[in-house]
């Protein structure tokens, strides 16, 4: 029997008392008109908690680890989105490959548990350039690890990383980003596709111009007639401090103000027009429905 990455890290302690854990990936389809979404897991991240909260003001730091339960670290998980329509097999990110953390990375398992091969995914579009979205766009050899794919990204959001100047620029905790990005990227240089804001990148699908996680950060609207739903990507970066209280920083966003304006923006938009959402760290398979609760707002998984 051939044990991929993720089914031999399952094992854990189980594995060595002889019991092999079962693959079971966090997975859900969603049809959207004749468009079929599905979310699949390429693992979680393991994070210290102080990357979302040092920003916080002390006060409300304190109130909010006692009110979600948070501890040292945050696990959250990693849902990439696959948009199905016609002939077309379509990434919205590509993961964390395994270079990144050993916690991520998983997504070919999870398009095997579909029936798909790398070779059959026909477009790949880019919220934004971070590892955990990123990474996974080659392989141990640095190939291209979706050989087929056309791939696309906002035209800011690309400038931004391809930029020389940014791993000077860039925070100092996130220089490997700045590296790890720039390479990556040189490898479909010579055909990548541009974006902006209110763009239709694909019959159905536009693009959302969130700003401030990254310098270019994307979310995606696909609709079809009065159906739609909306890609977040990491505008929205969590289901609870960042609905509960969607004005204050998050050390995890690039700009921090920027990061909250957006957020607050993309929350009177999806809770007004009632538009389900697939986030690619919200909580279980990231699929769902945010609510007003208060003074903020909640995830409501499933739709």
């Amino acid at each position: 029997m051939t044990l991929s990455r993720r089914k031999l890290l399952s094992i854990g302690t189980a594995g060595l008392a002889g019991t092999l854990l079962p693959f079971t990936p966090l997975m859900a389809q969603t049809k959207i008109g004749a468009f079929t979404l599905t979310s699949l897991s390429d693992g979680s991240l393991t994070l210290p908690a102080s990357m979302v909260l040092d920003p916080i003001a002390e006060n409300d730091r304190d109130s909010a680890i006692a009110e979600f339960g948070i501890g040292e670290v945050m696990t959250p998980p990693c849902n990439v989105t696959l948009l199905q329509t016609g002939e077309r097999n379509i990434l919205f990110d590509v993961g964390a490959g395994p270079e990144f953390m050993s916690s991520a990375g998983f997504l070919l398992d999870a398009l095997d548990e579909i029936g798909l091969a790398p070779n059959d995914i026909t477009d790949i579009v880019f919220t934004h350039a971070h590892p955990d979205h990123l990474w996974g766009l080659v392989d141990d050899f640095d190939d291209l690890l979706f050989p087929n794919a056309r791939h696309m990204m906002g035209q800011q959001e690309w400038d931004y990383w391809t930029n020389p100047e940014t791993i000077d620029t860039i925070d100092e905790g996130r220089t490997t980003f700045a590296v790890g990005a720039a390479r990556r990227l040189a490898r479909i240089e010579d055909t990548i596709t541009f974006f902006n804001d209110g763009d239709e990148i694909l019959t159905g699908v536009a693009a959302r111009a969130t700003f401030g996680h990254t310098p270019g950060h994307m979310a995606f609207e696909v609709r079809q007639g009065t159906n739609a739903m909306m890609i977040l990507g990491d505008c929205i970066g969590n289901d609870h401090i960042a609905l509960a209280h969607p004005t204050w920083k998050t050390g995890s966003d690039q700009d921090m103000d920027m990061g909250a304006a957006t957020r607050v923006s993309m929350l009177d938009q999806i809770t007004s027009d009632q538009i389900p959402v697939l986030g690619f760290h919200m909580k279980g398979n990231g699929v769902g429905r945010i609510e007003r609760a208060g003074d903020g707002y909640r995830f409501i998984q499933g739709i």
